[in-house]
């Protein structure tokens, strides 16, 4: 029982990740090995379908919501960002003050190499 409890959460998450084509041959194979009328595999059919959109949207808000999080902590900036210190400077350049540009920083010298004797 436990087996075909597994086998069936199994074939449940496939199914939630096939294209449509993969879907309808799925369906049909569940119909054939449930005896199922039309109307039922076509019920059946639609529900998978149902089914399988629900958890890729799912699956697609849940990763999205990890890559923010993960990019906030990287403090990476986002477009919104961007956007305002566009504005920013813009809005600094039409007032006659040019951004402030700083220098860079010096360049390290390399270390001389050891003499070899």
């Amino acid at each position: 029982m436990f087996e075909d409890l597994k086998k069936t959460i199994d074939k449940g998450l496939d199914i939630a990740f096939m294209n449509a084509e993969k879907v309808a041959q799925a369906a049909k194979d569940l119909a054939k090995e449930n005896k199922l009328t039309k109307e039922e595999a076509k019920k059946l059919y639609d529900y998978l379908v149902k089914k399988s959109e629900e958890a890729r949207k799912s699956v697609e808000t849940e990763v999205q919501a990890l890559v923010k999080t993960a990019l906030k902590k990287m403090e990476v900036a986002t477009q919104a960002d961007l956007k305002k210190l566009d504005a920013r400077v813009k809005k600094l350049e039409a007032k006659g003050k040019a951004p402030v540009r700083r220098k860079a920083a010096p360049k390290a010298t390399p270390a001389p190499k050891p003499r070899v004797k």
